[in-house]
């Protein structure tokens, strides 16, 4: 089954490419590296906006991951040239977790996105990963996450 038949088995409608808020650009490629640059948790949208541990449960938390995940899938679909098939493997991702000092479930939350990934790629999905618990992240955010992926 190729990339665009598990997206709409999912009912997934990837995004544009959105507009760097700051003085960066979305992705670059680097060989057969392509590095996308954090994209933050969106919910109709705007900034989904919040804390885990104080007003974000886990659950939510992992909802606001998934849909980082379909976002950077647009991204890393413009970064294959518009074609998704060409992509030979995630890498790594990197999650940051808006969260208070006792929360603890950053990797539960990061599941969000990994558990996607997988579902679309397969085994190519399967990544390497980092997920930190920090104070803040752009425009209140409650999660953030980049990642790196080999293409054809």
């Amino acid at each position: 089954m190729n990339i665009y038949d598990r997206l709409q088995a999912l009912q997934i409608n990837l995004p544009p490419v959105s507009i760097p808020a700051a003085a960066y650009v979305p992705f670059v490629q680097t060989g057969n590296l392509v590095f996308l640059s954090g994209h933050i948790a969106r919910k109709d949208g705007q900034a989904w906006t919040g804390q885990l541990g104080a007003n974000i449960s886990t659950e939510e938390g992992k909802q606001a991951a998934r849909a980082v995940a379909v976002d950077l899938l647009g991204t890393l679909q413009a970064a294959c040239g518009g074609d998704l098939n060409r992509v030979q493997r995630i890498v790594k991702v990197m999650s940051l977790v808006n969260s208070t000092p006792t929360f603890t479930e950053q990797h539960l939350v990061t599941n969000g996105c990994s558990e996607l990934l997988a579902e679309v790629f397969g085994d190519q999905g399967k990544h390497a990963r980092s997920a930190f618990g920090v104070a803040q992240i752009p425009m209140g955010a409650c999660v953030e996450i980049e990642l790196i992926a080999e293409i054809k």
